[in-house]
């Protein structure tokens, strides 16, 4: 590894085997696509089978469907040992299955809570538990954690998406620190707004709004360079970063002028 990146450089994807986890829609299946054309082995994951096997048919030979919900443990011990026994190793998995909803504190709903940790935060303990060990006995891989720009700071509307974020982007420092020594990547990936079924249904002005084919080739970028954190569009991830510099006071009346407007 080159000492002036933090990961390993994921280059050579034709010899390539990559997990997505939430690979039906949005960034995760273009992600899937863009890698399954430079030739990467993808195993897609998700609950919804249609898009999956639709991708498949179009990669019949590298393109591995793998049925599951992130949030059921046992769900992935089951494609766990399936895809060891089919595809035999795992260099990559991508965590990307998510849930969203704008909510006030307001409007909080102990359901809408539930469901949006569970999927955003839970699910991906769940896949470590399995995955971990995995990578350590063989000494290397990588996993990739994505999580958004909403965990910089408390913005708008993101009363439970924004924590359950902010909780990967801690994970994945906690997980570089222990792992990295161990031979195993950790790429943690903050996009801004990206055009999805998820954010579809935002009622206010999306800045810097990107595709979901403008995202992904960003992520595999970020791969490719050896990044660990993965953050665009960079005019506006670095703009919330500089804020995020702000004193305190600064930041909160800013935040509060964001509330209010929002």
């Amino acid at each position: 590894m080159n000492w002036l990146t933090l990961n390993p450089k994921l280059n050579d994807w034709a010899h390539k085997k990559v997990w997505i986890i939430g690979a039906s829609s949005g960034i995760g299946a273009e992600l899937a696509r863009q890698l399954l054309a430079k030739g990467a082995h993808v195993a897609v994951s998700a609950r919804r089978q249609e898009p999956l096997h639709a991708l498949a048919c179009v990669y019949p030979d590298t393109c591995t469907v793998l049925p599951m919900d992130a949030t059921r443990p046992e769900h992935w011990q089951a494609c766990f040992q399936q895809l060891k026994d089919t595809i035999h190793a795992i260099d990559l998995v991508v965590f990307c299955a998510a849930d969203y909803k704008a909510v006030r504190p307001w409007e909080l709903k102990a359901d809408d809570v539930k469901k949006i940790i569970e999927i955003n935060l839970n699910a991906v303990y769940y896949g470590l538990e399995i995955l971990v060990p995995y990578f350590i006995e063989r000494g290397v891989g990588g996993i990739a954690l994505v999580s958004s720009v909403a965990s910089y700071m408390g913005l708008p509307k993101a009363t439970v998406y924004g924590p359950s974020k902010a909780a990967l982007s801690n994970l994945a420092e906690i997980l570089y620190a222990e792992l990295r020594d161990r031979g195993i990547g950790v790429y943690l990936i903050n996009p801004g707004f990206v055009k999805t079924r998820l954010t579809a249904s935002n009622d206010f002005h999306m800045p810097a709004l990107l595709t979901t084919e403008q995202a992904a080739h960003q992520i595999v970028q970020g791969f490719e360079r050896g990044k660990f954190e993965i953050h665009f569009p960079k005019r506006f991830s670095l703009g919330l970063k500089l804020v995020r510099l702000l004193p305190q006071r600064a930041r909160l009346a800013m935040l509060r002028s964001l509330a209010r407007s929002a």
